[in-house]
């Protein structure tokens, strides 16, 4: 069973919200391949939405969830072309994530029934409140996925720099630990988004972040925040990391000193990568994959190949992983573990109890 070929689609919205990310795979027991990916941009409105979900009222979350599914329909839709899809993973768009709340508990939208009814094949979503209920963090779920690509090599770091970054140290046949690490991109693009009157999404290439001049006694003082010192397993909500942040450490934000917070924030974001993988390794790595929107910032990767050194810092682009479709591609390969009725949680990354087979099945019409 387990070495069934199947087409599958994995759709993705992560926590800086901007968009939806497709990527059609081929998925086997031995490998995942991915035939193609593309990224459709959420309009400016829905992603104000999501971003400033809190202050949403209940009708208008639902009418969001609604309006998401069918957003990730149309992407599903796009990126297969007619092309025959055998199943659909979606991770849908985290609204909360508590796994610290009492009780724990994390919220997902994006309706899948609207990703079945348009693509007339089975869709797996709402992955995460399975793991949470067994006892684990329901994040990172891209552990297995990691053990997956890269167990049977040495032991790596494999590192995805979203809005939040993770890490999972895998090799020699075994997972030895997945968590967060702190903030990815999420600050960054923040920070752009308030100072350019929502112009602008990203420091492009990190260009603003490297004329500006760090702060050195601001980012020490960030890395003695206790999250950094918690032992995994730990995870993130992108709130841990967000506009309280910015007005609490810079107080009345001003656009001409926006180069020097974006070099500050970039120090942020690769010390405390470098912090957790030196800190919770085994033992010391081979080398560290990097994947996520992270990777395709220079500045970025340049400040974390100089936290790291002489540890060796790589694209999972260099292993055949584009790096902007591999949560897409992750969330494909656990609709494919669900579907095949087989464990697709790590419980060595989340802390839950056991094995379980995390996903709610969505049955098109018969």
């Amino acid at each position: 069973m387990l070495q069934k070929k199947m087409t599958v689609l994995g759709l993705m919205s992560g926590t800086s919200a901007d968009g939806i990310t497709s990527a059609l795979t081929s998925i086997s027991g031995k490998s995942v391949k991915v035939l193609c990916f593309e990224t459709f941009p959420l309009k400016k409105s829905v992603r104000e939405r999501i971003l400033n979900a809190a202050a949403l009222n209940l009708k208008e979350i639902s009418r969001l969830n609604a309006e998401l599914g069918i957003l990730f329909a149309a992407a599903a839709r796009k990126i297969s072309k007619g092309r025959a899809v055998d199943i659909i993973g979606s991770h849908g768009q985290t609204l909360w994530h508590g796994p610290r709340d009492n009780p724990p508990n994390t919220f997902q939208i994006g309706e899948p029934a609207f990703i079945a009814e348009q693509m007339k094949r089975p869709v797996i979503a709402d992955f995460r409140p399975q793991d949470i209920a067994s006892g684990g963090q329901g994040a990172p779920l891209i552990a297995g996925f990691d053990q997956f690509l890269y167990g049977q090599g040495p032991l790596r770091a494999v590192l995805n720099i979203g809005g939040i970054a993770n890490v999972s140290f895998v090799g020699e046949n075994k997972l030895w630990s997945s968590f967060d690490t702190g903030p990815g991109n999420c600050l960054m693009d923040l920070a752009m988004r308030i100072l350019s009157s929502g112009k602008k999404s990203i420091d492009q290439n990190g260009r603003l972040a490297s004329q500006g001049k760090s702060d050195p006694d601001k980012v020490k003082k960030w890395l003695r925040l206790p999250y950094f010192n918690k032992y995994p397993p730990k995870s993130l909500d992108r709130n841990e990391f967000g506009e309280k942040f910015l007005r609490d450490h810079f107080g009345k934000l001003r656009r001409g000193d926006l180069p020097d917070i974006l070099a500050a924030l970039a120090d942020f974001t690769a010390l405390s990568v470098a912090w957790s993988i030196q800190k919770f390794a085994p033992r010391k790595v081979s080398e560290v994959i990097v994947s996520g929107g992270g990777a395709l910032n220079p500045f970025l990767m340049k400040k974390l190949s100089q936290a790291l050194s002489p540890v060796s810092v790589l694209s999972s682009e260099s292993l055949g992983m584009p790096v902007m479709a591999k949560e897409a591609a992750c969330f494909a390969w656990l609709a494919y573990r669900a579907f095949l009725r087989l464990p697709n949680n790590c419980p060595a990354a989340t802390g839950a109890r056991g094995p379980r087979i995390l996903g709610k099945i969505i049955h098109p019409a018969p």
